[in-house]
């Protein structure tokens, strides 16, 4: 997993983010087991105990799982997944409405410049 970051939020939530995105976009799959904390910090390059505030915030969504001897896997409930992604989908097309209508864009004429029809 590769992870960038900016400076615009916490590190943290970053990594929530990013972590997210990988489950929701099946690049880690519903079930599959996650790297341990250290390996996840060591990729992030980012402090250990930044990457446990950011697990524990994907567990409390249900999103990944922990096993006290085996470690922490995403959820296998793939309807939580999509309803995660759907949200997220959701609130990405709010924001792309709201920065079109910042531009003077209306949104019938936001929806025809993404279809090219302008």
């Amino acid at each position: 997993m590769k992870f960038i970051f900016n400076n615009d939020q916490p590190i943290y939530l970053q990594i929530v983010e990013q972590l997210r995105i990988y489950i929701i976009s099946g690049k880690i799959s519903p079930g599959e087991k996650l790297p341990t904390v250290r390996e996840l910090a060591a990729q992030a390059r980012a402090n250990p105990n930044t990457v446990q505030r950011a697990l524990n915030i994907l567990e409390d969504e249900g999103i990944i799982l922990t096993e006290r001897t085996n470690g922490k896997y995403v959820t296998s409930d793939t309807r939580l997944i999509r309803k995660i992604r759907h949200r997220l989908a959701t609130d990405n097309v709010s924001k792309y409405f709201a920065a079109m209508s910042a531009l003077g864009f209306t949104q019938e004429d936001a929806i025809k410049f993404l279809i090219k029809e302008e």
